[in-house]
């Protein structure tokens, strides 16, 4: 029998001075049996800095063929494509050639050595490419619960994130900008 992911729920209040875009969240997150807290919490602020009326979750690791948020067009076109962490080189490609937009964050301690072997092949590509700072990702994992309740402010490179088990502050890299 598998085992069955985690269900949590996140209510967010959203403010992204980056955008104007400001908005509540109602977020159902499911955690991958074989995923970790904190790669979940890398996207859900990944989720927050793309939040839009049709940006939703995927199955994720359920699913190779998906990534892990997008928004998809009422004719099922992808618009936007974001995978969370180091996918290889062959999969951004198969990306770039399914979805108007993609974006890749990175989140991992060995998200530099992944960035600097690939970067040359990656710089070919018309995706973007962020790395999040992976100790304030972890410390950010540290806050979750079953029941988030979140207030979430975007700036510059940051996001400063409070909630009822604490605040912390993640930064994050602009590896390449989609060409």
């Amino acid at each position: 029998m598998a085992i069955k992911p985690t269900i949590y729920k996140a209510r967010i209040s959203l403010s992204d001075l980056n955008r104007d875009h400001y908005d509540t969240l109602n977020l159902t997150l499911a955690l991958h049996p074989s995923e970790t807290p904190t790669r979940m919490m890398a996207r859900l602020l990944a989720f927050c800095l793309n939040a839009e009326e049709h940006l939703s979750f995927t199955k994720g690791l359920s699913e190779v063929e998906e990534p892990d948020i997008w928004v998809r067009s009422y004719d099922e076109q992808t618009m936007l494509w974001i995978d969370i962490g180091e996918p290889d080189f062959d999969r951004v490609k198969k990306s770039c050639r399914k979805a108007r937009q993609v974006k890749v964050y990175s989140f991992n301690s060995k998200s530099e050595t992944w960035w600097s072997q690939g970067q040359a092949k990656f710089n070919t590509l018309p995706a973007a490419f962020y790395r999040f700072d992976h100790t304030e990702i972890e410390a950010f994992a540290e806050l979750l619960e079953r029941t988030l309740d979140l207030s979430v402010t975007v700036t510059g490179d940051s996001a400063y994130i409070a909630g009822d088990g604490g605040e912390v502050e993640v930064h994050w890299q602009e590896l390449k900008a989609a060409s």
